[in-house]
Parts: C-alpha cells; sequence; structure tokens
C-alpha cells in the first residue's frame, strides 16, 4: 500500500457498514480520504476511531448518489481540496425487500434501486476516470458488487437488487475494455461478497445466516489495492464459512 500513501480516495456510502469499515481502512493505510453520504455526521464520528494522523486524513462531503447534482459538486469539492481522485469505492448500495418485481405500486422502489446500484456507480466512475486521465494517474476503481450479481436467489423477495448488481458485473467488464482500448494502467475491479453484518439485510438473515464482517470486504479492497501496477484483479467473491449458496 506504500504507493498508495498520500493519495485521494471516494468512498460512496460511508456511514456505516462496509463503507464506514472502508473509509477508516484507507485512512489508517495513509490516504485522505473523503467519505461521501447522505449522514455525514456519521462519516464525522468515525475520527473517533482512528488515532490522530489517520483522523486528520478522514473527510466528509454529503452526497445523495442518486442526484447527478450531488455527484458532481462531491468531486469538485475533492478536486479543489487536493487535485484530484486517485481510488474511487462504489460501495453505496440499496435492497428493499418486500417488494416484488411485479408487485403493483412498486415504481419508485424499482426506480431507487438501480438509481442507487447501477447509476451512481456509471457516474461516480466516470468522474473518477476524467480525474484520473487529466492527471495522468493509474488509478483503481472498485465496486462493491455481490454475490447475487452472479446468482439469483430463489426467495423472490428483493426484486431488482439481483438484476442492478448482475449490471454491476457487466459494468466492471465494459470499463475494463474502455479502459485498455483508451491505453491507460487505470485498473478495475468487482468484489462481489456473501450476506455482510451491515444494516441491509434483515435481522432474520443474519441470525439464521453465516455472515462476514464489513471488515472482511475492506481488508479484501486493501488486498485489491496492494497488488502491483502488472497486475490486474477483476473480481473478487467473498463468501462466510458455511453458506450454502
Amino acid at each position: 500500500m506504500e504507493r498508495w500513501q498520500g493519495k485521494v480516495a471516494i468512498v460512496t456510502g460511508a456511514s456505516s457498514g462496509i463503507g464506514a469499515a472502508t473509509v477508516k481502512a484507507l485512512a489508517k493505510a495513509g490516504l485522505i480520504t473523503f467519505g461521501l453520504a447522505r449522514r455525514v455526521e456519521r462519516v464525522e464520528e468515525l475520527k473517533s476511531d482512528l488515532p490522530g494522523d489517520a483522523k486528520d486524513r478522514l473527510h466528509s462531503i454529503h452526497c445523495d448518489i442518486t442526484k447527478e447534482e450531488d455527484i458532481l459538486a462531491a468531486f469538485r469539492q475533492v478536486e479543489e481540496q487536493c487535485g484530484g481522485v486517485d481510488v474511487l469505492i462504489n460501495n453505496a448500495g440499496l435492497a428493499k425487500g418486500g417488494v416484488g418485481v411485479l408487485d403493483a405500486g412498486n415504481t419508485q422502489v424499482i426506480r431507487d434501486v438501480f438509481d442507487t446500484n447501477l447509476v451512481g456507480l456509471a457516474l461516480c466512475s466516470r468522474e473518477a476516470f476524467q480525474s484520473m486521465k487529466k492527471r495522468s494517474v493509474d488509478g483503481h476503481i472498485v465496486h462493491i458488487n455481490s454475490i447475487l450479481g452472479h446468482m439469483v436467489a430463489p426467495m423472490g423477495t428483493i426484486n431488482v437488487y439481483a438484476a442492478s448488481k448482475y449490471g454491476v458485473t457487466a459494468l466492471t467488464e465494459t470499463m475494463r475494455h474502455e479502459l485498455r482500448l483508451a491505453g491507460t494502467k487505470i485498473k478495475v475491479t468487482s468484489i462481489s461478497p456473501g450476506l455482510v453484518r451491515t444494516e441491509m439485510p434483515t435481522s432474520t438473515a443474519l441470525a439464521e445466516r453465516p455472515c462476514l464482517e464489513p471488515e472482511d470486504i475492506a481488508d479484501a479492497i486493501l488486498y485489491v489495492l496492494g497488488t502491483p501496477p502488472r497486475v490486474q484483479i477483476h473480481e473478487v467473491t467473498i463468501k462466510p464459512v458455511g453458506e450454502a449458496v
């Protein structure tokens, strides 16, 4: 991770779960880290978990990932403060259970999930790439995907979540080719965890099934960032021991 010390990272969905664990890990690793979230006060509270030098490297920016104007303003603020972004962690995600794809009156749910999990991810990736290209930076874009980006669970209770995550899988490969054809050495990686103990799953799911901790995913992010420039880790799948799917 030495080559990333003093570099700039943006993490979306940074107020809790995987995002919170990730901003703390990156700040500890020496990166100037901007946590994007709607609940910025919770990102600020994370500083109390960090030692003095790392605490000073963690910053928060209010951003609703479903609003392009918020995304543009956040990246503009990072550029004004630090020159641009070197690492982007697309972590913001949304799952709205209990509403089926075919249920009446579910339009807003469908839009919210796609806008958060897919459109917001694409727009943040676009802005990060433009920043990296402008400064000739060999950066890294990491998408927090899901095992449901590679298979569809049979319970039929999370509507378009799997579809949105399949979209992340496709976008990862699409971006890899675009970055390759552009002649850059910017990397893009998809990390697909199984069940993680965050605010997203139901308490029943967390109680009945083996699950990962947010720190497990943050560790995987540090691993992929720490690979040599010649190494492209395209996909990482992480399942808890004992998981059936």
